[in-house]
């Protein structure tokens, strides 16, 4: 096994992309048989939560106006973990016999044979079970709201088959608690929100084309599709205008909430941000994406404090 994690013998040429580490937190401290599932609900590579959760804790801000209930973070916090690691699943079923063929997800638990696809099925199941108790906490708007997230988390897998545009499905379902934050708070969805989420998927589809251009050898070899193979080497271009109308909708959105000036200064940094990973991000040189993949996280934190900002800053100014 290499220094990543790589078990010997399977080595390859370039920059081990691999999305499975072996010798990370999980292995130390969680019991063998635990492992897999924790990586197959990818408890080991909690990016993609937090991309989910930050986006939800700042439409909880803007929602309330300010401080949100502890009660709400917890419950949000929550299903943000639970509800990516149900979609997490879903796709190493759907994708199980593609994943042994990707570079990126050869050592998936399911594609690796480490779990059967009868106990991947089973823990779906527990995974479901679990996040529909949380209904409980939360009002009838918001049920409803959360049940029809369901399709879209199940169908996400299947898009890549038929659609360059998988990752709108999955944006659409990733920021699907920015709705929820203001149905629970409010028992209301103005536009202001739709907007807000309506750009939080137009981001994600912007850093997530940048993540499969990582894939795009393998996914041309299996006849899979992603926005990287429809944006080609117009990458940068299009990504951009992604990431600019991403801007473009959190502004008015700012300005149809009323928050206050300071918001629109974290948003100057955040449109800085973005044009920092159109400046590193190269088609040719798609491992850099892991980087600026994982950049995205420092925006979700500055998304938050463009809420806080221009609320909870308010009696002071």
């Amino acid at each position: 096994m290499t220094a990543g994690g790589t078990p010997t013998g399977t080595e390859r040429t370039g920059p081990d992309l691999s999305d499975m580490r072996f010798d990370d937190w999980v292995a130390r401290w969680l019991p063998a048989s635990w492992g897999p599932y924790a990586r197959l609900c990818r408890l080991d590579r909690p990016v993609g939560t937090w991309l989910t959760l930050l986006p939800a804790l700042a439409a909880l801000v803007q929602a309330a106006d300010g401080w949100p209930t502890l009660w709400r973070l917890v419950i949000f916090s929550l299903g943000a973990l639970l509800m990516r690691g149900v979609g997490c699943t879903f796709n190493d079923i759907f994708d199980r016999d593609f994943d042994h063929r990707v570079e990126r997800t050869r050592f998936r638990p399911l594609t690796s044979g480490q779990l059967t696809l009868r106990a991947a099925l089973w823990f779906a199941a527990a995974q479901i079970l679990v996040s529909a108790s949380l209904l409980l906490a939360i009002n009838a708007y918001s049920r409803w709201l959360a049940l029809a997230l369901m399709p879209l988390v199940v169908i996400y897998p299947l898009c890549k088959r038929y659609t360059y545009w998988p990752q709108a499905v999955l944006g659409a379902a990733f920021n699907w608690g920015m709705l929820m934050a203001w149905s629970d708070t409010r028992d209301i969805v103005p536009w202001t929100a739709v907007a807000m989420w309506f750009g939080a998927v137009l981001w994600q589809i912007g850093y997530d084309a940048i993540y499969a251009y990582i894939d795009l050898r393998d996914d041309r070899m299996l006849g899979l599709k992603s926005v990287a193979m429809r944006f080609g080497d117009q990458g940068k271009v299009w990504i951009g205008g992604m990431y600019a109308a991403t801007a473009a909708l959190w502004l008015a959105a700012g300005w149809g909430m009323g928050l206050d000036w300071p918001y629109y200064l974290v948003m100057a940094v955040i449109i800085a941000h973005f044009i920092w990973q159109m400046c590193v991000f190269d088609v040719r040189h798609p491992e850099r994406g892991l980087r600026l993949f994982r950049s995205n996280m420092q925006v979700g934190v500055l998304l938050i404090a463009a809420a806080l900002a221009g609320t909870v800053l308010r009696p002071w100014l």
